[in-house]
């Protein structure tokens, strides 16, 4: 039996999407920015998706900027806002613990704070608050988390900066988010919103940042004046539209997946804790897991007494794909720093395991899990003895 349980890093192309980029990839090939008449086709096209987009993230077409991903997104959320803040004097970039590396590195490298998160990977808001002030530029508190699954207060953690940091622009990381979770509602606390097509079912390579009128915030890339001067470079026009599609897709059935999948991770967490001994879970505490704090497809697990190198070979070995953490971070040794700011111990962050359903996961995927995983731990510690 094999199983594809990375859908957190990829998840296929939902058949939506394949089908409505397929023309752009043969004879629609025009750039939307020509006037003659392949050109305006194509910008049709641009402008079709990108109210699309704005139906699904809750904000005015206009204010869709589209991205070649996550990652840029982010970037342009941090850097572009320091850039455009700092002659009124706010030049600090505040982001929790937890962040994907997107955000987390700009920040740092800007010399910015970072702010602590409780036991569960929750933002602490009296850390956030204390970190806060007149200087401050942009706040980022992603909306889930791409290790652990857990959501965020955003709404709460909007209070704190309107409170503390008035003139700071709030900006979230969705890109774990929308194919589980109301972004369009979540996120409405955030100026600035950042989304992914590959993680809900689009193409790689395109993405989209939600710029709500009126935040200031520089472009990173400048030159042909595309997406209003926000983003310079033609447009994937195949790809967005491939994401719309995909968009679109998630928002008609997205209740219904949750339900499903819910079901599916519940069984598959329940049962490895069940049954295999020295196996705790991220971001659960008390002794019945409560995991309505976590996204749906999120089943992220600690294993004693094993690396995680050595666990997801012998799963690979046997046709099941996982990751231990970020995979933008796969193959380094370092322990994860969401396990870190979590409190989790190095040795035990060691043998994280991070297995993650999307939209076409289904129990067989479930039980080629449980057929492996319990014997590959059994063999790990017994060679380690």
């Amino acid at each position: 039996m094999s199983a594809y349980l990375d859908h957190a890093a990829t998840t296929p192309m939902r058949p939506e999407a394949v089908e409505a980029m397929l023309p752009f990839l043969t004879g629609r090939f025009g750039n939307p920015s020509g006037g003659h008449a392949r050109g305006r086709d194509a910008r049709r096209a641009l402008d079709d998706a990108r109210d699309q987009m704005a139906e699904a993230l809750g904000c005015a077409p206009g204010e869709v900027v589209f991205t070649s991903g996550g990652t840029e997104a982010d970037n342009q959320a941090v850097h572009g806002v320091l850039a455009a803040q700092a002659g009124a004097g706010r030049t600090v970039a505040v982001a929790s613990a937890i962040e994907h590396h997107a955000v987390l590195l700009p920040v740092e490298r800007a010399g910015g704070r970072l702010v602590a998160v409780d036991r569960r990977g929750v933002v602490d808001l009296d850390a956030l608050a204390g970190a806060l002030g007149p200087d401050v530029a942009v706040v980022s508190v992603m909306l889930a988390n791409n290790e652990s699954g857990v959501v965020q207060p955003l709404a709460e953690v909007a209070e704190v900066v309107r409170e503390r940091a008035p003139g700071a622009v709030l900006h979230t990381d969705a890109v774990q988010a929308f194919l589980w979770l109301d972004v369009a509602t979540l996120a409405a606390p955030a100026a600035l919103v950042s989304v992914s097509a590959h993680k809900f079912g689009g193409p790689q390579g395109v993405g989209a940042l939600v710029v709500r009128d009126g935040t200031p915030v520089e472009p990173l890339l400048i030159g042909g004046g595309q997406e209003r001067e926000r983003r310079s470079g033609t447009q994937n026009v195949a790809g967005v539209v491939g994401m719309a599609a995909a968009a679109r897709a998630v928002l008609d059935d997205r209740k219904a997946l949750v339900e499903r999948v819910t079901a599916l991770r519940d069984r598959l967490a329940d049962t490895v804790l069940r049954d295999v001994p020295g196996v705790a879970e991220s971001g659960v505490t008390g002794v019945a897991p409560d995991r309505s704090h976590k996204v749906a497809g999120s089943c992220h697990l600690l294993v004693e007494e094993v690396e995680s190198e050595a666990l997801l070979f012998l799963l690979d070995d046997a046709g099941i794909c996982a990751s231990a953490a970020s995979s933008c971070a796969s193959g380094a040794m370092d322990p994860s720093h969401v396990l870190a700011a979590m409190g989790v111990s190095r040795g035990l962050a060691g043998g994280s395991l991070r297995l993650t359903l999307g939209w076409p996961s289904t129990g067989a995927d479930v039980d080629a899990v449980l057929a492996v995983l319990p014997g590959a731990v059994e063999r790990l510690r017994r060679l380690d003895r």
